[in-house]
């Protein structure tokens, strides 16, 4: 067989069932496809037929080369977390198999976007579930700080959880990189979990992995999209409406906040709203002056707590039942880590200590 066949024509493996990979891994199943690569399912025949996923990066120079990248990262956070306390998904291993690169990581179970479908549509999942998964994922995150390394694709998706659905471990680190090779991009992160400084042009750092992760707390928890934007123009504007207006001078540090802003030369400046309108999607274009919130994040936690849902610690509904104040304390936990300016946005060690996280 020509080496070539061995791969389709976009340079992903053609996944063969039965095949053995590395003298030791037999292929089970293929599990999907990204950009990168593709995953299969496959059995250790040298650790008790335990099952693993291996990552098989593309066939091509560009996905190679981000695929070394992704492995000397994994091989540090390993390092890092000798006893894997820290919740990142683990790298068992890695080996060349007919010129593809493959990284061999622990089977997870599901990822949180499936566990939320699958127990929390509509609803989302409870507040005690949510704290549980966010302490796991702050954990996640002061590992990568404390290796230097940004996530940059943080999400529902890229979290998954143990069979027993007790614990959580962060991901999928294909678009992470060492926070000093931070380049200034639009399209970084997926859409709804972006950070306003990627929108907006500004150098950026840890603080996104924090935005990310405070968007996905809230949607574990409603079961809804925080801020479903159709553009960056879009996203900026659901900010706004849950956040208030951004100070002129943090906009001005922006590469592409004349896309989106006016300078009327005050404090604040005027928001560009751009609406595609009729069959032909052409754009619109209005000036819109946020002054405060119009939904602020206080009252859309409320909104997703079912009132009077007493759990038995609370002394009945309303403003005074435990529930209540709860959610009263993840409102302002989110409000920490959705702070317009990445400055004042907290750490994942802070954000631990917060009293959201408190024993009750």
């Amino acid at each position: 067989m020509m080496a070539d066949s061995w791969d389709d024509a976009e340079g992903y493996y053609r996944t063969i069932i039965g095949e053995r990979l590395d003298d030791r891994y037999v292929v089970q199943a293929f599990l999907g496809q990204g950009v990168f690569s593709s995953v299969v399912r496959a059995r250790d025949t040298q650790n008790h037929d335990a099952p693993v996923a291996i990552k098989m990066i593309r066939q091509n120079e560009v996905m190679r080369k981000a695929g070394a990248k992704e492995l000397r990262i994994l091989e540090c956070l390993r390092e890092a977390d000798p006893d894997d306390r820290m919740h990142v998904v683990r790298l068992a291993g890695s080996f060349v198999h007919r010129g593809h690169l493959c990284l061999c990581f622990e089977l997870m179970s599901m990822n949180l976007r499936e566990v939320v479908r699958k127990y929390g549509r509509d609803t989302g999942l409870s507040l005690q579930a949510v704290r549980v998964y966010a302490t796991h994922l702050l954990l996640a995150l002061d590992l990568l700080r404390r290796c230097r390394v940004l996530h940059g694709d943080i999400k529902p998706d890229n979290c998954f959880v143990s069979e027993l659905r007790n614990s959580v471990k962060l991901g999928d680190l294909g678009s992470a990189c060492d926070v000093s090779e931070a380049e200034i991009t639009p399209y970084l992160v997926s859409r709804f979990y972006r950070a306003p400084e990627i929108a907006l042009g500004l150098p950026y750092d840890y603080a996104i992995d924090m935005w990310s992760l405070g968007v996905t707390l809230f949607e574990l928890y409603s079961g809804r999209i925080m801020f479903p934007g159709r553009s960056n123009n879009h996203m900026l504007r659901l900010i706004m409406e849950a956040r208030g207006q951004f100070p002129s001078r943090m906009l001005r540090r922006g590469q592409f906040w004349q896309q989106h802003f006016e300078d009327n030369g005050g404090s604040t400046m005027d928001f560009i709203c751009r609406d595609a309108t009729g069959i032909s999607g052409s754009e619109t274009e209005r000036r819109i002056a946020f002054t405060k919130p119009t939904l602020d994040i206080k009252t859309r936690v409320l909104q997703a707590t079912p009132s009077g849902s007493g759990s038995g610690s609370g002394s009945g509904s309303g403003s005074g039942s435990e529930d209540v104040q709860q959610a009263l304390r993840f409102a302002n936990l989110l409000e920490r880590c959705l702070e317009l300016s990445p400055e004042k946005r907290i750490t994942p060690i802070a954000a631990l200590r917060h009293p959201f996280f408190a024993q009750p």
